[in-house]
């Protein structure tokens, strides 16, 4: 038997979310930034995938910004360390989408 090749790649993608209750944000975020690494056959299914479990976690994405497959990063001359290449890999393994980093949005006074 052949072992099957996979079509689906990782892709970075940077989501930017509001508030939503239930949302498991901070008390006092406006919102927040995820850095996430979704598989999906293309860009725009690892974003579908991507918005539509952050909607089941319920939260409220706005914005998704794609920056690529780890191929097109190393070819674009940027940096990525093997934690993160790590998460790359188990987000292909697992089919799935990993929230590598939440960096929640204060606004206001403190």
């Amino acid at each position: 038997m052949t072992e099957k090749i996979s079509k689906q790649k990782v892709y970075t993608l940077l989501v930017e979310v509001g508030r939503n209750p239930g949302d498991g944000l901070p008390k006092g975020a406006s919102g927040a930034a995820l850095m996430c690494y979704a598989s999906g056959i293309d860009e725009a299914e690892a974003v579908r995938e991507t918005v539509a479990i952050l909607k089941q976690a319920e939260m409220a994405p706005l914005d998704v910004s794609g920056y690529g497959t780890l191929d097109e990063r190393l070819a674009e001359g940027h940096d990525i360390p093997d934690d993160e290449r790590d998460l790359m890999a188990r987000a292909l393994a697992e089919n799935a989408v990993i929230v590598a980093q939440i960096t929640p949005f204060f606004e206001g006074k403190k």
